[in-house]
């Protein structure tokens, strides 16, 4: 995958509550959370970025949100981690998430876990997307994630951002992959705040197999509030791999408190459980349709130009 900060190609974009399909609350579009007043300011240049960063990262530190969010991270990421066989050598002195305590990083800075990022918006404009950037550099200090293993990519990106964002070590992608990233074996964190039904699907059918999903954590919107959000018929159509998979994953939510409710609502942590997923029939392994979205109304996302 060809990697560097050359502007990249478009695309667009709770223990788990239970509601009504008709009561469930919406998710806002990518365009609308953009449009809202206070969260759109000019675009500074890279140091004024930088500096609003820093500051987003410390009001988060410093927030009763932080603490509890990125618990529920790196449980979810211990209790992945510790289900693989023959990680331990590689991953030292691995505590599992039982025995974590609140300033205890999960692993030590060789653990070949990486992240990818997809959909972060603006960030220099938008106060919701830059307090997602800064959880994500969070949750990477925590889970001593190197930041050159953490991959991201959102098609609106601007020059400056994606200079900003290799200034902060992370490595930007330059081709859309919308969403259909296969781990290869690594175990990967998805890091995909507030995108498209579409990207997630994707992401899935990416990794269809016992052996992939066991490797993967994916923090974004909540896979089961998506399924009671759409009409069954809807859901299993447009998103097979969500609908097969959503009673086979363990989820866990974001806390919710008054000053992050626009920027982690509807947002939780899943991992698939290992013996969930080898108590799935085995022809649900061997459908493997490539998803096309061509009668899907809403999708949500921008395509991948070809051609």
């Amino acid at each position: 995958m060809a990697a560097g900060v050359a502007a990249p190609e478009p695309w667009s974009a709770v223990a788990p509550r239970k509601k009504t399909k008709s009561s469930a609350r919406r998710r806002p579009r990518r365009d609308e959370r953009r449009a809202r007043g206070p969260q759109a300011e000019p675009e500074a240049d890279g140091e004024a970025v930088l500096r609003r960063l820093r500051e987003a990262e410390e009001d988060l530190r410093n927030s009763d949100f932080c603490s509890s969010a990125l618990e529920t991270v790196t449980q979810c990421l211990g209790k992945q981690l510790g289900q693989l066989q023959g990680l331990t050598e590689a991953l030292g002195r691995l505590a599992l998430s039982s025995s974590l305590g609140p300033e205890e990083p999960l692993a030590t800075s060789t653990s070949p876990v990486t992240c990818v990022c997809y959909g972060l918006g603006n960030f220099a404009t938008s106060v919701t997307a830059r307090s997602q950037l800064a959880f994500m550099l969070l949750f990477l200090e925590r889970c001593q994630i190197p930041r050159s293993h953490c991959q991201v990519y959102d098609p609106v990106f601007s020059r400056a951002e994606v200079a900003v964002l290799a200034s902060l070590g992370l490595t930007v992608l330059s081709e859309n992959e919308e969403g259909k990233r296969s781990i290869q074996g690594q175990p990967t964190v998805f890091y995909m705040p507030h995108c498209g039904t579409a990207l997630y699907n994707n992401l899935l059918w990416s990794n269809w197999s016992v052996d992939a999903l066991s490797r993967v954590v994916i923090i974004g919107n909540s896979l089961q509030c998506i399924e009671e959000r759409l009409l069954t018929k809807i859901l299993h159509k447009n998103y097979p791999y969500i609908a097969k998979i959503v009673k086979s994953l363990e989820e866990f939510p974001l806390p919710q408190t008054p000053r992050y409710t626009d920027t982690f609502n509807d947002t939780s942590v899943h991992w698939f459980p290992l013996l969930k997923l080898q108590g799935l029939p085995g022809d649900l392994w061997a459908s493997r349709e490539e998803p096309d979205y061509q009668d899907c109304e809403d999708l949500e996302i921008i395509r991948k130009q070809t051609g």
